[in-house]
């Protein structure tokens, strides 16, 4: 996969413009490279200046650096995290989302409701509550949500009075029955009681709705999800180490000598830079983070004998010995590829402007040998 990345950009951008084919190469280009990323067509941008949830944005800072590279492969639920935000927009404790853009092959892991928890409202009386007990449910009948049969229980728990800030209920069962039977979706309906279950005439309790309050305080569904894309068993680690190569020293009479082409075969396999930035591939409109990263590619030479820091493989010792010997026609030496891949991660608008984080497996070269 990664091959065809580095391929992808170096034709993303010609160096010269020719007249007919370079619009269409081009084209041909970008859609494969789309193809990589998982896509068929390119998000359009945002219609407003849109700002993506904190939380996403926050995730995104946890799970990778500045370039995207993944820091731990273990922090991330699955390779998806979409976010969608309430379209009722409605001063009712009443909640839809639209969930149309996650894909039929997405196994559903864990589904988040999140609701920001407005201060309370004064209270006066020695009775004052310290807890409020808010429960979510699932609409079955949206003309008749109080019904005993309008509704399913999902979430309960207790929720302090004091303060402000997010509050984060399980609704994972529902958003599978949501995905399998689009049609089953009637939304969700928030409840507030006392610490038993006891009805209060105004709950002190109150959450931001998609209306009245700022864009970062919206009701906000998360969806954590695996669509099975899975890279190359090569071997991967931690938080890669990605500075760039040390530079090689040569011979200043030789290098006068050689040309560039010669002077690649006189190196040895090491990693060298490779930048993708999105802005010049005409992507920055709907991606997030990073504006760019870089994905390096390996080149050099890969002679006899290989010593160990060449990285060989057993199979490429015998290799080069075969080739060194002539022991067989038609064999040449080892090649110089990656033997370490890491992912990156995009966080970026969709179709229908909902943030979505995605890792991407086999993106980097972390480091080279002679294979």
């Amino acid at each position: 996969m990664l091959g065809t990345v580095l391929l992808l950009l170096a034709l993303a951008k010609p160096v010269c413009p020719s007249p007919s084919g370079a619009a269409s190469r081009r084209a041909e280009a970008l859609k494969k490279l789309l193809e990589v990323f998982g896509m068929e067509d390119p998000p359009p941008p945002p219609a407003h200046s849109k700002q993506p949830p904190q939380y996403m944005v926050d995730l995104f800072n946890t799970v990778a650096n500045a370039d995207g590279v993944t820091k731990n492969p273990d922090i991330l639920e699955g390779n998806t995290v979409r976010s969608f935000l309430d379209k009722t927009h409605s001063e009712e404790m009443r909640f839809l989302f639209i969930l149309s853009s996650v894909a039929r092959n997405e196994k559903i892991l864990t589904a988040e409701l999140h609701l920001f928890r407005l201060w309370p409202r004064a209270t006066d009386g020695p009775k004052r509550q310290h807890f409020c007990q808010v429960s979510i449910y699932q609409v079955l009948e949206r003309s008749e949500p109080d019904a005993p049969a309008g509704k399913k229980l999902l979430a309960t728990k207790l929720v302090s009075l004091q303060g402000s800030g997010w509050e984060v209920f399980s609704i994972t069962q529902a958003v599978r029955d949501w995905t399998e039977d689009e049609s089953s979706n009637q939304g969700l309906v928030v409840t507030v009681q006392g610490p038993g279950g006891s009805p209060l005439n105004t709950p002190p309790l109150r959450f931001a709705s998609g209306r009245d309050h700022h864009e970062s305080k919206k009701p906000m569904l998360v969806l954590f999800t695996d669509d099975g894309r899975r890279g190359a068993s090569l071997p991967t680690a931690g938080f890669p180490d990605l500075q760039p190569p040390a530079p090689i020293l040569t011979d200043k009479k030789l290098t006068g000598r050689r040309s560039p082409r010669s002077l690649d075969r006189l190196q040895p396999c090491q990693r060298h830079p490779l930048s993708v930035d999105f802005e010049e591939i005409g992507w920055s409109g709907w991606i997030i983070s990073p504006r760019g990263y870089n994905a390096y590619h390996c080149k050099g030479s890969c002679p006899f004998p290989l010593g160990e820091n060449m990285r060989p493989t057993n199979h490429a010792t015998v290799q080069s010995i075969i080739n060194a010997l002539k022991l067989s026609e038609g064999v040449s030496s080892p090649c110089c590829v990656p033997d370490k891949l890491y992912s990156i991660n995009l966080l970026y608008f969709d179709d229908d402007e909902n943030v979505v984080l995605k890792q991407y497996d086999d993106m980097v070269a972390g480091s080279c040998g002679c294979h």
